[in-house]
């Protein structure tokens, strides 16, 4: 009797999460800023333009896709918003906490989103939610002269995860976004030509 009743019981389990997987999910993702930014010497006279273009190769309509137990792609999860431009907040959101003028003057931070997209490893026991986020970035200046061109790209996990849900899937990106912009924030190179792009000033070593 205990045998045939875990037998049901695993049946029910079984079956409510086929059903959770063939509705769709829709995302709100939520940037999480870097701690501890500070204001950059140079940077309240340097105006720049932030843009985003949505470059992405395939799945332009969706974030991630759900699975079943045995790894077969089912309903969408989207996102609620149009990601590029989630993207360009990010970056404008770290340039202003490090004192630039966003939005203002003629030198351009340009982006290409290549990538954001997140994919579930499924496991035995548990899975990861694994996304991979990508971005080329140019800065110019005044003059249309490229200052600093780079590829930007990370991943992001939510690891031990029992559903391949929407939520699972928002804690990926989020994490693989944050990643990506703080390899982006840190790198040297890029901020020198933020500085430079606006105002010629050169960062204070």
């Amino acid at each position: 009797m205990i045998g045939l009743l875990r037998v049901a019981v695993v049946l029910v389990l079984g079956l409510s999460v086929s059903a959770c997987a063939l509705s769709e999910d829709t995302v709100s993702l939520q940037y999480q800023p870097m701690q501890n930014a500070t204001e950059i010497p140079g940077a309240k006279q340097t105006g720049i333009v932030v843009s985003v273009v949505d470059a992405r190769a395939e799945n332009r309509d969706r974030v991630s896709v759900k699975k079943n137990g045995y790894g077969m792609e089912m309903a969408a999860i989207r996102s609620d918003r149009d990601v590029a431009g989630f993207v360009k907040e990010a970056i404008e959101s770290e340039l202003k906490a490090r004192g630039f003028r966003v939005g203002e003057g003629p030198a351009q931070a340009k982006a290409d989103l290549l990538k954001f997209y997140n994919d579930f490893k499924i496991g035995f026991f548990s899975g990861d939610a694994v996304a991979e986020v990508a971005f080329n970035i140019q800065v110019a200046g005044s003059n249309g002269a490229i200052l600093y061109s780079k590829p930007i790209s990370s991943s992001g996990k939510a690891a031990d995860i029992l559903l391949a849900s929407g939520s699972n899937a928002k804690e990926a990106l989020e994490n693989g976004l944050r990643t990506a912009i703080a390899n982006l924030m840190n790198d040297p190179a890029f901020i020198a030509a933020v500085l430079k792009s606006g105002t010629g000033v050169k960062p204070v070593s």
